[in-house]
């Protein structure tokens, strides 16, 4: 693997536990340069679920159990029918979509600071199946993921924690789909367990930056990733 594609992992998963989510939003369309779809999906997966399995030892502390239920669940049933859809289902199209509502949901919520999603286990059920089963399909579902935990207006630690592990149940469920479908050819093994310490030391230097992050410019920092990761979004769709 060339070395400038473990380089985006390890930028990808500092940026991703600073923000909360991000990790495959950045490092996706990255490795797509390198590896095809496919087998990107693959490896990406594996930086997340190890990312997040540091992101839950970091802040251990801070997991919001009842929304590891309500949201969580519908997470694992929707990364499930998502991944079965890849090989039917147009990706450009459903970034297009996804790029759309996370820009206006950013634009929104900067605008107008007092507004959000009312924090009901309705809309965590919504929000999780809906970030679970595009995580499946495309790979990333952690934008809208961020979008409707924000509104429930988790301190930091809370936030990274509860998202780490409803991200990691989402992994556990999606890649042996992936990997059934023959997704990951042998010849990538090897990168797997690099991706394994680059996650550790990402998410170590990312709880680093969150330390010294003011829990009251944090809320704002998640909209602002989530307002990036739309428009790239909607420029990977145009390009």
């Amino acid at each position: 693997m060339n070395l400038f594609f473990f380089a985006a992992a390890l930028f990808a998963e500092i940026v991703g536990t600073i923000a909360g989510f991000g990790s495959s939003t950045i490092f996706l369309p990255l490795a797509i340069f390198f590896v095809d779809f496919k087998t990107a999906l693959v490896l990406v997966a594996f930086l997340h679920i190890f990312g997040n399995l540091g992101r839950i030892s970091f802040f251990r502390y801070g997991l919001e159990r009842r929304l590891l239920v309500t949201f969580g669940v519908p997470s694992v049933v929707g990364s499930i029918g998502g991944a079965l859809l890849v090989p039917h289902v147009s990706q450009d199209l459903i970034q297009a979509f996804l790029g759309v509502f996370l820009v206006l949901y950013a634009v929104i919520f900067l605008w107008r600071e007092e507004l959000q999603f009312a924090p009901r286990a309705i809309n965590a059920v919504i929000g999780g199946s809906l970030s679970g089963f595009l995580a499946g399909l495309i790979g990333t579902g952690g934008a809208l993921r961020g979008a409707f935990l924000n509104a429930f207006r988790l301190n930091k630690e809370k936030y990274i924690a509860t998202a780490a592990a409803i991200a990691l149940a989402v992994d556990v469920t999606r890649i042996p789909v992936y990997l059934q479908q023959g997704f990951l050819e042998r010849q990538y093994y090897s990168s797997v367990l690099v991706l394994f310490f680059i996650a550790l030391i990402g998410s170590f230097i990312g709880k680093r930056v969150v330390d010294y992050t003011p829990q009251r410019h944090f809320r704002k920092l998640v909209l602002l990733a989530v307002l990036v990761a739309g428009l790239k979004f909607l420029y990977d769709w145009v390009a």
